[in-house]
């Protein structure tokens, strides 16, 4: 079987192993449903005043998805790496050609298309109850979106494979996934803006892997109200490449470690 073949066939049944628990396959899709609702809607935004949600709506659709890209992953990923390890199974899989970065690659293509939905969902929704206002949606818009939230999905799933290798159980897992990413959520520049923060704080800002794609989903898809329309196959963007420069290093490296952080039985 060619690794092509070993990927493919791991990620369908890691698929189906998702699809096979219900639970989980219904709070991962409504749990974007109850944030939208919650911010979006209920909190809503306040662009006269200050503080936090002092932005349109659209800026912070950014914060929205990073909250599945991220949280999703890491407890996903790690819980499955801390599963297979406390049940042997890694000592299973050394037995046949999957490799560690063939096992961890067809998990990550698992998570980017169920994450990938997920997103679609939170776009659907804000341009639902928020308008499109402040929003930039076309085709080609999309299409970089879907990219860095491919990029995203990898990364946190190459933080996980890490968590869940170094991790003594499950739950160690899943305390040490939020200890990391409840920080990175509000300090990535998602929901709380800079200018927020201390002076002193705002380099430090640049050390989180989520503030790359916060800045550049933001900057494909965020129209601010006074610029107007904004279009993307005639307005320049400049911004976004850079973003998505750093995101794609980043998850090079986080895969990586990643990969070689699964428990090696050969």
């Amino acid at each position: 079987m060619t690794a092509t073949g070993r990927v493919r066939a791991e990620a369908s049944a890691a698929w189906r192993s998702f699809v096979r628990r219900q639970t989980a396959v219904f709070f991962t899709f409504f749990f974007p449903v109850i944030l939208i609702l919650i911010f979006a809607v209920l909190v809503q935004t306040n662009p006269a005043g200050g503080g936090l949600f002092a932005q349109p709506p659209g800026y912070y659709l950014p914060g929205y998805l990073a909250v599945v890209v991220m949280f999703t992953p890491l407890s996903r990923v790690g819980s499955e790496v801390a599963r297979h390890r406390e049940g042997n199974r890694f000592e299973k899989l050394a037995t046949t050609p999957l490799s560690r970065a063939e096992w961890l690659l067809a998990h990550t293509l698992v998570n980017v298309a169920i994450i990938g939905i997920a997103g679609l969902l939170i776009l659907g929704l804000m341009a639902l109850v928020t308008g499109t206002a402040t929003l930039a949606l076309g085709p080609a818009t999309l299409a970089l979106v879907a990219v860095f939230v491919a990029f995203a999905v990898a990364l946190f799933c190459g933080l996980g494979a890490v968590l869940g290798g170094l991790a003594d159980s499950q739950d160690g897992v899943i305390a040490a996934s939020n200890t990391i990413a409840l920080p990175l959520l509000f300090l990535s520049d998602t929901f709380i803006t800079p200018g927020l923060l201390p002076a002193w704080f705002r380099p430090a800002m640049g050390l989180s892997p989520l503030t790359y794609f916060a800045r550049g989903v933001r900057k494909l898809t965020y129209r601010p109200p006074e610029t107007g329309t904004l279009l993307l196959i005639d307005t320049p963007l400049g911004g976004w490449e850079s973003n998505l420069a750093v995101l794609a290093v980043l998850t090079l490296v986080f895969f990586a470690a990643g990969a070689y952080a699964i428990p090696r039985t050969d």
